[in-house]
């Protein structure tokens, strides 16, 4: 017992170096600047994880997650062996691609059936609700369907930056975030892995994994699919990114229908889990939280993204403006997008949210 204790605190004193400082730098940024989401991704070696050492946190003992009902039924792994199924030809994101996954072959996304993750620790760049004192859990996935054009993270989303790892231990990184305080297990661009997500899933319930599961994802989802979810997350966490089909295809990647869809997403994530409220306790265990990133140049149709919020949601959803955007990877190569955003724009979206109704702002920036 003594050996499995220490080798825990040599671990967690190793990710507070590796993991920890960066955390806090985007932690007081973060307060500096209104900035809560959207902190590039660190990039970090895997420590050895014995699943078996998961244990229950504090808010295990008074939240039920979602997926637990589900795992001691039998219906978790089920749904998780049906999606596995349907990586023969894949048609698990919008891109509906067709690749032969199972047989190694790599999707428009650039993901084969192999796992692949670039990294996992707490992360405070997240919504308040969602850090809390020990941070959120973050699993960062590698690769991407969307494939957007000024990716923050783009070493990961389209590079592949990232390490392959089992079922096994994608379900001991979820325990081990737990054990170390995290307040929930939230993964990163999940699209495109919904089984091996569902499969480690029902492996970390067995094991004692009790906190909330965020899904945290562009928004272009097939709604058939999330269905799979229903269930399982507690919190869902998609962009909201474009208004109009031409600005998604010119930036990301061809994907005209991305308002179409997300729209069709958002609507089945909220019939899910409904309205994200706090608990007393600060934390978020449960409910739709979106974001929408103001880009310059009304390149988002951010006016019609929060009116359409507004016209089909509850007006206390939860929407967080994002005034973070900066150039990044091939922005520079467009014109439209290659500039910060002035604060006249930030202050316009914030008056079109308040216009629509909306009531449940989370708005950057002390002045607003």
């Amino acid at each position: 017992m003594m050996n499995v204790e220490r080798e825990s605190r040599r671990r967690f004193l190793r990710d507070f170096f590796l993991v920890g400082f960066s955390g806090i730098i985007a932690a007081l940024s973060a307060l500096m600047t209104g900035c809560r989401c959207a902190v590039e991704a660190p990039r970090l070696s895997f420590p050895a994880i014995d699943a078996k050492e998961g244990r229950s946190s504090a808010a295990g003992a008074v939240f039920e997650p979602a997926y637990l009902k589900l795992h001691k039924s039998g219906e978790l792994k089920r749904r998780g062996e049906e999606l596995w199924r349907s990586m023969e030809e894949c048609r698990l994101c919008p891109r509906e691609c067709g690749a032969k996954r199972l047989k190694d072959e790599r999707g428009f996304c650039q993901a084969s059936v192999q796992l692949e993750v670039a990294s996992y620790q707490p992360h405070f760049g997240e919504e308040r609700p969602l850090v809390g004192g020990g941070g959120s859990g973050a699993i960062f996935f590698t690769n991407c369907s969307l494939r957007c054009v000024f990716c923050i993270n783009w070493e990961i989303s389209q590079k592949g930056e990232g390490k392959a790892v089992s079922i096994e231990e994608l379900a001991g990184m979820m325990l081990y975030l737990q054990k170390i305080g995290c307040h929930n297990i939230n993964v990163v661009t999940p699209t495109h892995y919904p089984a091996h997500i569902l499969l480690a899933l029902d492996i970390a319930a067995a094991k004692g994994l009790r906190l909330p599961v965020v899904y945290n994802t562009c928004g272009w989802e097939q709604p058939e699919i999330l269905a799979k979810f229903d269930g399982v997350v507690d919190i869902y966490l998609p962009d909201f990114k474009y208004a109009h089909a031409e600005m998604a295809s010119k930036f990301s990647s061809g994907a005209s229908t991305y308002p179409e869809l997300t729209k069709k997403a958002i609507l089945e994530m909220h019939r899910q889990v409904g309205v994200a409220k706090p608990a007393k306790d600060g934390l978020m265990y449960r409910g739709l939280m979106i974001r929408h990133l103001v880009m310059p140049n009304g390149v988002a149709g951010t006016k019609e993204v929060v009116e359409w919020i507004a016209a089909h949601l509850p007006k206390d959803t939860y929407v967080n403006i994002m005034s973070q955007y900066r150039p990044m990877y091939k922005a520079f190569e467009y014109p439209e997008i290659s500039r910060r955003l002035t604060r006249e724009e930030y202050a316009d979206t914030v008056r079109w949210a308040k216009e629509a109704g909306l009531t449940n702002l989370d708005v950057q920036g002390w002045s607003f």
